[in-house]
């Protein structure tokens, strides 16, 4: 498989994030960065959730609140081509090209052992229509964030505020739990912003998420998955106390940019396998000025104008 390799000093900054929250009591917790950063709100989904989807939309249930009082793993192994051993997820292999990895940018290109990302689906009447939809909802809704105290005040956390970022997401708990059962564009999940020469919080884009039990067809019901591509993070192999070192260097073992994926891998190394880290997630940048941009795939860019 080919890599796209990301700048090594960003590298080490993200996997410097990963290594510094790792919860050792038995098994790894872990939250991670898109870009560069921890998404700790996110932290309640490190555990697929394997229910039907209709088994979830009992607001007083443990599973619409984002817990699961008795995980299980699940099947998911492999990078990001054609693996539908867990129901739903068929993931796409845009790793086996340069051209399909650079379309992510560096810093997503270089996790593609561990990522699923959602195929391109055949266009349908009315997708463009419903995408355009979303993006003008999403617009409207975020603009008095421009002024991030405005989002911070309505319950957005910034992620890792003292470690220094090029895209910095704003998470909102009550809003990544609604979306585990239902889509409002008007309440993404994490507004994004972006550290820009001249001003640290540049608000750029909103990323929404879904649950983990979501099948393709419901994503598609969210944002039409002929323009956009949902992604979900796998294969994590979490280091034992005696490697942690090996989160970092220019060939890492363990973690988001790690060699290892898979099961059989991680245990020969004595970490700790998770076949899926957090929700399906999708980034939207509204002020570009056409949908590719919009549903961009690369962080390492400004997506303003």
């Amino acid at each position: 498989m080919v890599r796209l390799m990301m700048p090594a000093a960003r590298r080490r900054a993200i996997t410097g994030i990963l290594a510094a929250h790792v919860f050792r009591i038995g098994i790894v917790l872990l939250t991670l960065s898109l870009g560069a950063l921890l998404l700790t709100a996110l932290s309640v989904h490190a555990w697929p959730q394997n229910q039907p989807r209709n088994q979830s939309q009992n607001p007083s249930s443990n599973q619409s609140q984002g817990h699961l009082s008795n995980p299980q793993p699940n099947n998911l192994s492999g990078p990001l081509g054609g693996n539908t051993s867990f129901p739903g997820h068929v993931c796409d292999d845009m790793g086996a090209s340069m051209a399909g990895m650079s379309v992510m940018g560096a810093s997503m290109g270089a996790m593609t052992n561990h990522m699923c990302i959602t195929p391109l689906r055949q266009i349908q009447p009315g997708d463009v229509e419903r995408a355009k939809a979303v993006v003008a909802q999403v617009k409207a809704a975020i603009e008095k964030y421009k002024d991030y105290k405005k989002a911070l005040a309505d319950g957005y956390v910034i992620g890792n505020p003292k470690v220094v970022q090029l895209q910095y997401h704003f998470t909102n708990n009550a809003n990544v739990r609604l979306a585990d059962t239902q889509f409002d564009p008007t309440r993404p999940s994490s507004l994004l912003y972006y550290r820009s020469p001249t001003q640290q919080y540049r608000l750029e884009g909103v990323m929404f998420t879904d649950s983990t039990s979501a099948t393709e067809d419901e994503l598609n019901q969210r944002i039409p998955l002929s323009i956009a591509r949902w992604h979900e993070h796998t294969n994590f192999c979490g280091a034992p106390a005696s490697k942690v070192k090996e989160y970092f260097g220019d060939h890492p073992k363990f973690g988001m940019f790690g060699s290892i994926h898979t099961r059989q891998a991680c245990d020969a190394e004595g970490g700790t396998f998770f076949p899926i880290i957090f929700s399906w997630m999708i980034h939207v940048f509204p002020y570009e000025d056409n949908l590719k941009g919009v549903f961009s795939m690369d962080d390492d860019i400004p997506h303003f104008h």
